[in-house]
């Protein structure tokens, strides 16, 4: 507890932009969230008044930082499981804990629950030598989704593979370097959503809409506040799956269920699985301005065990576009403001304090109207701004 404020301390692990963020979020509720950052340009690092510096990897490092917390939590999953069961066992309160983070940490372990659940899934299996994956791959048909079952993102750690020969070769190199694999096949996808919940220690949950998100070279670009054209019964079904996993796994804080949208054998709407983030995620950038609870004040809420906050959109449609980084040099990003601002008065700016390099996430504009392809063209406007320096 904080003497000065009477107030509970959070910890966040991680200096990145969600931790950023939440910071941000902990403001208004009287706090400033502790951060353990790897460096002082880290973009958490560079806001926040209570910064310690480790690696989240080096057990000593979280002891001391977790000394004062009245509960700490994640801005991602790599701490590893043990160091986070030797901290609960020593009584630090730890939101998501190890068991439940397992899940977002690795894709076998991940794959193999939701199996369990009876949660939807595309079909798959563990490869323990390239046979496994060759064999996968003339059972559901190449190209077949190989991905490593620890570590990846945006992309990274994902490969596709087209036939038996290219799985043999990739497999073999895979393996012998360490990497555990899982396959699953290519899902006949229509559209990614993903859908966002909440879950305090007493058990009290909040759903946000679903979102449809869009891809670019395996990278997050746009978020689309509800999902356009979403059957209402899909949607419902959505939130439900996702609260029931928030709940079977012991999730505390966000959960975001990262979701394909198929058609099943009768041609109907369907969804599955495509993968588990227990932290504020991607998709749900867009709930700082668009929802009447960010989900960073929301996260905040659940490890604290306050009541959670209301879900509702602010406005008919809101839309999300991501800000990566464009090529070295022309106008200075303070230009780029002044162009966007002059361009686009509505459009809403978060920049992660990030060193600018091509195709790095350095922010997000988030707009708010009613009319989605304008709000789309719009969001579009307001990044290539920030990215190129001209419309």
């Amino acid at each position: 507890m904080d003497s000065r404020t009477g107030l509970p301390v959070v910890g966040m692990v991680g200096g990145g932009q969600l931790a950023r963020m939440t910071h941000q979020a902990a403001i208004a509720l009287g706090q400033s969230l502790r951060v353990l950052a790897t460096a002082p340009d880290d973009g958490a690092a560079l806001v926040a008044a209570d910064v310690q510096y480790g690696d989240h990897t080096d057990l000593a490092a979280l002891r001391t930082f977790a000394k004062g917390c009245d509960v700490v939590t994640f801005d991602h999953e790599h701490v590893p499981s043990e160091h986070i069961r030797t901290l609960a066992a020593e009584g630090v309160t730890l939101y998501p804990p190890a068991d439940a983070l397992l899940h977002a940490q690795d894709k076998q372990v991940m794959r193999e629950r939701l199996t369990e659940l009876g949660a939807p899934n595309p079909a798959w299996r563990p490869v323990a030598e390239p046979a496994d994956l060759v064999g996968f791959g003339e059972q559901v048909g190449w190209p077949v989704v190989l991905k490593a079952a620890r570590g990846g993102y945006d992309g990274r750690g994902v490969w596709m593979v087209d036939d038996a020969a290219q799985a043999t070769e990739l497999a073999e190199t895979l393996l012998a370097g360490g990497t555990r694999l899982i396959v699953e096949e290519r899902v006949p996808l229509r559209r990614e959503l993903a859908v966002q919940v909440a879950r305090s220690p007493f058990g009290q949950v909040a759903a946000y809409p679903v979102v449809e998100t869009v891809q670019r070279d395996g990278i997050n670009v746009e978020v689309l506040a509800p999902a356009p054209d979403l059957d209402e019964e899909l949607a419902v079904s959505a939130q439900q799956l996702a609260i029931d996993l928030a709940t079977a796994l012991g999730v505390v804080g966000l959960l975001a269920v990262e979701l394909f949208e198929v058609r099943d054998d009768a041609g109907r709407p369907a969804i599955v699985v495509n993968e588990l983030a227990m932290r504020p995620h991607n998709s749900g950038h867009w709930t700082i301005e668009g929802a009447r609870t960010s989900q960073f004040e929301q996260h905040v809420r659940a490890v604290l065990d306050y009541p959670m906050g209301d879900t509702a959109l602010t406005a008919p449609v809101v839309v999300s576009a991501n800000v990566l980084g464009g090529e070295p040099g022309g106008m200075s990003i303070d230009e780029r403001l002044h162009h966007l601002f002059a361009a686009e008065p509505g459009a809403k700016v978060h920049l992660y304090g990030k060193q600018v390099r091509p195709g790095r996430k350095i922010g997000h504009v988030t707009v708010l109207g009613d009319d989605l392809e304008d709000l789309r063209a719009r969001a579009a406007r307001a990044a290539r701004w920030l990215r190129e320096g001209h419309e």
